[in-house]
């Protein structure tokens, strides 16, 4: 396949779908920026916001496979259509909790309505990319990720200064509104914009949607295991290995993801002072991801390019803790973030390499499902132990942790799927 005909279709699709996972991101997460005075306004300990805060993942959880196995069969426009508009409104609908039960609800509820988006695209981008060349492209498409923080970061620490008290609304309740339109508008642009498949694709030529089209079934052959069933997916030891991968990889993005803003802001600083400085870790990880995912594409491995950057980010984790000085913790916490956003978008070569069809489908909604409680597991468990403790460090190096155990169970896996 010609160089000439990818660029094509990366420049039709990934922009759109980055801004699309730019803003579920900034939806995600602007929980930990409200959290600097929505905790207090509401009453919440840290317990209470760490277990508000994960628990979308519960419900992203409970409605992740069924998600995916509906957009294989309706088709990604209508189905992320759906996902992102519903998200919006529940997004919008957490200004207005006037307590921990408003608030663990709409949580669990906005999990619901955006699960299917992240394992949806993954699917999607299968239909579009041989498998050579995947790394590269969900690097590309995940940094969406550090860039939302690294830009929502001091946006969301404005929105809060600037707007508090406006027409008798907090500054994180204005967060909410504010961050929710962006999402609504392009749920409403996605009929218009993805292609479900090559063969529909009216913005290449018919020379072009054939060229594409034999090249990815050409990949799917080359590349096919033996052919598994749905069912047969969501219990393969390999499928839910890669789901345990992913949970200790979750727990390190948002165990430290939902609480760095309050870490940021006991160093003394301003909320808007924690924005720009919340913002570094996410900086140095958009620099560095795409970068490591185009080695691993040149290289052709994958187990090493998981491991290694999970193994080095959970070292600097653990030591990020233990320093007595900001700039030093700072460092630290951004080679942390680096190591995780590094290793997450060359694990998803491995489902992929795994899975076709609706084995595909059901086994990488399950992997991020399973994988998501992570997103769960890790903000309660900081929470918890800094209830228990007073201390952050603590809570860290048990981040680091599931991380280091994420890291071997990659190493343990390859040898598996070699063999196999």
């Amino acid at each position: 396949m010609t160089d000439a005909l990818m660029r094509k279709v990366s420049w039709r699709l990934l922009p759109f779908l980055m801004l699309c996972y730019f803003v579920a991101y900034l939806d995600r997460v602007n929980v930990g920026f409200a959290a600097l005075t929505m905790n207090r306004d509401l009453g919440l300990s840290a317990e209470a916001y760490g277990f508000g805060a994960g628990i979308f993942f519960l419900g992203y959880f409970l409605f992740e496979v069924p998600s995916n196995v509906i957009l294989e069969r309706v088709g990604a426009r209508t189905w992320i259509a759906r996902i992102m508009i519903s998200w919006a409104i529940l997004s919008a609908s957490t200004a207005f909790v006037v307590g921990e039960r408003s608030f663990v609800l709409v949580r669990f509820l906005l999990g619901l309505a955006e699960a299917g988006f992240f394992p949806g695209i993954i699917l999607y981008l299968t239909y579009w990319y041989p498998s050579e060349r995947r790394a590269g492209i969900v690097g590309t498409f995940m940094m969406a990720v550090p860039i939302s923080a690294a830009v929502g970061s001091p946006l969301s620490a404005w929105i809060m200064a600037a707007a508090d008290g406006a027409h008798g609304l907090a500054g994180w309740q204005w967060l909410y509104l504010l961050e929710a339109a962006p999402s609504l508008l392009l749920g409403l642009a996605v009929p218009f914009v993805l292609t479900d498949r090559p063969a529909m694709a009216s913005w290449l030529t018919p020379a072009e949607r054939d060229e594409l089209a034999r090249e990815i079934e050409r990949d799917r052959q080359a590349t096919r295991r033996p052919a598994l069933g749905l069912r047969q997916a969501l219990v393969h030891p390999q499928v839910l290995g890669l789901a345990l991968v992913y949970l200790g990889l979750s727990a390190g993005l948002y165990g430290v993801g939902l609480w760095l803003p309050q870490i940021v802001k006991g160093f003394g600083l301003s909320t808007l002072e924690t924005g720009f400085v919340t913002a570094i870790p996410y900086l140095v990880a958009a620099a560095g991801m795409v970068a490591w995912t185009r080695m691993s594409d040149r290289r052709g491995e994958r187990i090493w390019h998981v491991a290694f950057p999970a193994f080095a980010g959970a070292l600097a984790l653990a030591v990020s803790g233990q320093t007595g000085s900001p700039v030093p913790a700072m460092a630290l916490l951004s080679l942390a973030m680096l190591g995780v956003f590094c290793a997450l978008p060359t694990f998803w070569t491995l489902p992929t390499a795994l899975l076709s069809g609706s084995a595909a489908a059901g086994g990488i909604a399950l992997i991020n499902a399973v994988g998501g409680l992570g997103g769960f597991i890790g903000p309660y468990l900081v929470g918890w132990i800094k209830d228990a403790t007073g201390r952050f460090d603590l809570a860290l190096a048990a981040i680091a942790a599931l991380m280091i155990a994420a890291g071997l169970l990659t190493l343990v896996l390859g040898r598996t799927m070699r063999d196999g």
